[in-house]
């Protein structure tokens, strides 16, 4: 963690009893809690990537295309965002912070692997099937025709537009935190959403609603598996 990373402190609560308490404390704020983890309460960081490992998920995957090398790259975002926790300064709200932090990464991984594919192969490159492999339990509960119509409508969209529409309408962000995060203007962000939606077949868009905010799970299992991943590599308790 950025400035020194802090040492754990002794409370009689037990780790897990805090980090139980703070689950159930919404009126915590993100800040409230960034704050209490610089000030040494690190396992409370488990905190922060409960309430936002499927953000940082789908904002990869929109990125990325790919559900394995997404779910990678939420890991090295979390490590990067607990090693420079002290660098967040509250002028802005920690998703947003957060945010630019999974663009930048994934990104750069983008940019990697572009450079390692020909241009032939790019263009001939037919992407795979979206829906996860294997027999995932919470895609099958939430895996119904009109969720596997969402994403592969998503999948189809051009990365710039993609980014954009899982941004506003699945991640439900304000056009200004899209143009903030993305570094775009406000108007940018309008054309890119409008003709996003326009690129999803007509007999989807009427579907883009509530429906919506189920795309791209992030629950249950893969986030513990998550969790305990990013707090095995930053030396926290491992969680409960």
């Amino acid at each position: 963690m950025a400035r020194g990373r802090a040492a754990p402190r002794n409370h009689s609560m037990s780790t897990t009893e805090r980090v139980a308490l703070t689950r159930q404390s919404p009126e915590l704020s993100d800040g409230d809690v960034v704050r209490r983890v610089i000030q040494g309460e690190v396992e409370l960081f488990e905190v922060l990537m409960r309430r936002h490992n499927q953000r940082v998920y789908r904002v990869g995957r929109a990125v990325l295309a790919d559900d394995a090398l997404a779910e990678d790259l939420a890991q090295e975002a979390w490590v990067r965002v607990f090693e420079h926790l002290g660098q967040f300064e509250e002028r802005s709200l920690f998703t947003t912070w957060l945010t630019k932090i999974v663009l930048h990464e994934a990104w750069a991984r983008s940019r990697k692997a572009r450079r390692l594919r020909s241009i032939d192969e790019e263009i001939s490159e037919v992407p795979d099937g979206f829906m996860f492999s294997g027999p995932d339990p919470e895609a099958r509960m939430l895996g119904n025709e009109t969720r596997e119509h969402l994403e592969s409508a998503i999948e189809s969209l051009p990365e710039s537009y993609r980014v954009v529409l899982v941004l506003r309408d699945v991640e439900d962000l304000s056009t200004a935190e899209t143009a903030n995060v993305l570094g775009l203007t406000e108007s940018t962000v309008k054309v890119r959403l409008h003709r996003a939606r326009a690129m999803v077949r007509k007999n989807l868009a009427s579907r883009v609603g509530p429906d919506v905010r189920e795309a791209f799970p992030f629950l249950g299992a893969r986030c513990d598996r998550l969790v305990r991943a990013v707090m095995a590599r930053v030396g926290l308790p491992r969680p409960a």
